[in-house]
Order: C-alpha cells, then sequence, then structure tokens
C-alpha cells in the first residue's frame, strides 16, 4: 500500500526509536493569503442539496444619462442590462492511509500528526483555486520601459515585461489612481489590497523606510501576511506557496472589494477511513465540495490588476 507504514523508516518507521525526542515537527509552511481575499460571499452558505451549479448577476448602469428636463418635456427614459455568470461545485480532497502496525508501535501520534500534514495540504489545494481565479483579470499592468502600461485583454508588453523588475513607489501610485480612476470599490476599511512575494515588494519596501511611512499606525491591527498599509491608499500582503508565473516575470495582484467567490457545499473536514482487513488498515483523508470563481471578468468592471514586472 502507499502511505504510512512501519517497514520503510522514511514513511512511518522512524516515528519510534529508543531516543526519539517527544517533540513534533514539522516542514517548512508557505505563506498562503489568496483564500482570506474571496470575498465574494454570495455562496459561503449555499449548503448541501442545491446542485453543482450557481449563478449571479451583473447589473449595467443605465443606458442614458438623466438630467434636466423641460417644463413641457416628456420624462426621458432608459434601461439597463442584467449579465449572469456562473460556476461550478467540484470535489476536493486527499487521503493518507496507515498500518494498524505503524499506529501500534509508533511514539508518536500518527493520526495527529496526519490531520496537520492534511489540513496544510487542505489549504494550499484551495490557495491554487483561488489563485487561479484572480489570474483570471482581463487587466494588467507592468513597466513597458519606465513607463506603466495597462491593458485590458490579460497579456503583457510582448509577452515579457521589460524595465524595473519590483514593484516601486511610482508604481503603487500609479496603480491606485487608475483603479480610483476605474472607481473599483475599496474595502470595508477604506483601501485596496495587494497581494505579492516578498521580492516583488523589495525596492517599494526599502523606499518606504526612506519616506518613514512605517509609523505606529501602520503596524497596529495588521491582517495576516500584511506587511505595510495606508500608503496610496493600499494594504500589502506577502505570500510565498504561489511561484512567480515564470522566471522571468515577478507577479503581483492589486484589487478592490468583490473580488472571487468562493461556493461552499460542503466545508473541509476530515474524515477517517472505515477499518478494513479487520482494523489493520486505516487512513485519514480531507475532503471538501467547494468552487471558486471571479466575479467580474469583463475588463469595463473588472475589480483586480495583475501585475507583471521583469525579473
Amino acid at each position: 500500500m502507499s502511505g504510512q507504514v512501519w517497514e520503510t523508516n522514511t514513511a512511518g518507521g522512524y516515528m519510534y526509536s529508543g531516543e526519539l525526542s517527544d517533540v513534533l515537527r514539522n516542514a517548512l509552511q508557505p505563506m498562503t493569503r489568496f483564500i482570506q481575499h474571496c470575498d465574494a460571499d454570495d455562496f459561503t452558505d449555499k449548503g448541501l442539496h442545491a446542485g453543482q451549479a450557481y449563478q449571479w448577476n451583473v447589473y449595467s448602469d443605465v443606458g442614458k444619462q438623466g438630467g434636466r428636463i423641460a417644463e413641457n418635456q416628456r420624462m426621458p427614459e432608459t434601461g439597463f442590462t442584467i449579465t449572469q455568470k456562473s460556476g461550478t461545485v467540484y470535489e476536493f480532497g486527499n487521503s493518507v492511509p496507515y498500518t494498524g502496525v505503524l499506529d501500534n508501535r509508533s511514539r508518536h501520534p500518527v493520526k495527529q500528526i496526519i490531520n496537520k500534514a492534511l489540513r496544510n495540504d487542505c489549504v494550499k489545494s484551495f490557495e491554487i483555486e483561488a489563485h487561479a481565479q484572480f489570474q483570471a483579470t482581463p487587466l494588467t499592468v507592468t513597466y513597458n520601459s519606465s513607463a506603466l502600461e495597462f491593458r485590458e485583454d490579460g497579456a503583457f508588453t510582448s509577452g515579457t515585461p521589460s524595465g524595473i523588475a519590483s514593484i516601486d513607489n511610482d508604481a503603487v501610485k500609479g496603480v491606485s489612481d487608475e483603479m480610483k480612476e476605474r472607481d473599483m470599490p475599496v474595502w470595508s476599511d477604506g483601501d485596496y489590497r495587494c497581494i505579492g512575494r516578498p521580492k516583488s515588494f523589495r525596492l517599494f519596501k526599502n523606499e518606504l523606510e526612506q519616506l518613514h511611512q512605517h509609523v505606529s499606525e501602520g503596524y497596529g491591527k495588521m491582517l495576516n501576511g500584511e506587511v505595510g498599509r495606508h500608503w496610496e491608499g493600499v494594504r500589502f500582503f506577502e505570500q510565498t506557496f504561489i511561484a512567480d508565473i515564470s522566471t522571468s516575470i515577478q507577479e503581483a495582484f492589486f484589487f478592490g472589494e468583490d473580488t472571487v467567490i468562493e461556493a461552499i457545499v460542503c466545508p473541509p473536514e476530515m474524515r477517517g477511513k472505515l477499518p478494513g482487513d479487520y482494523g489493520r488498515d486505516k487512513g485519514v483523508a480531507w475532503f471538501a465540495e467547494e468552487g471558486f470563481n471571479i466575479v467580474h471578468d469583463v475588463a469595463a468592471d473588472a475589480r483586480i490588476y495583475r501585475w507583471g514586472g521583469a525579473a
């Protein structure tokens, strides 16, 4: 069987030895941030027995702008359009089987260790799904030579950005202004947000130190992974799980509210395998039924800018 067994040291045998430490240690875990910014809560309580599909409506502004009317003029009439989007719920999961022999002979709690490893795996699985939806935005921004270039087709100039690699102060100002010009809604705290890898922010953080922006207010009430706040109306978060999209491009995301839907039919749960072979064959799994979808995939209404800096 695959999974954890007593006979192979690296698969279980090392879980007991004469001088084995009682301290449990796990491999390094990356910072995951995209899931906590799936803020569209329409279907967080979709629940069981509601099918696998879900839909949401996007309502346009009225077709004709209202304004002054003369005394004898008839009231102008207009209308708006409704666009319906849809998503699908999928099953997610992973499992680790183990033998009764390993459970009986191990000095460390086998099931507890497996549960922790599977919880980490579950978070990473959903992080991959959420990130893929952030990538689906049609809005991109990068430096083309020394000027910021904003596009609405999901592509970067010539496929590979050139110029400044990391996000810098001018980039933050330019993207923040563009998001405001597009009337992107801010989060409840009044700010936009940005997620990227630590190296994507290095130049910017160096500049912040020179600008003395990290005052006491900047360190208060920070969210998980936040490295700075309230600079040009943007809060910044580091993540280390999702790699850059290529060896030549540093990726980050600037975004407002109403980003990605996380539809939940069955939230993540740990499940024990029914023992087989008279109790000698055991296992633990995590399982969930969820769906992830970008809310606004049309450029005119999009809420996410995908940054691509030359690495």
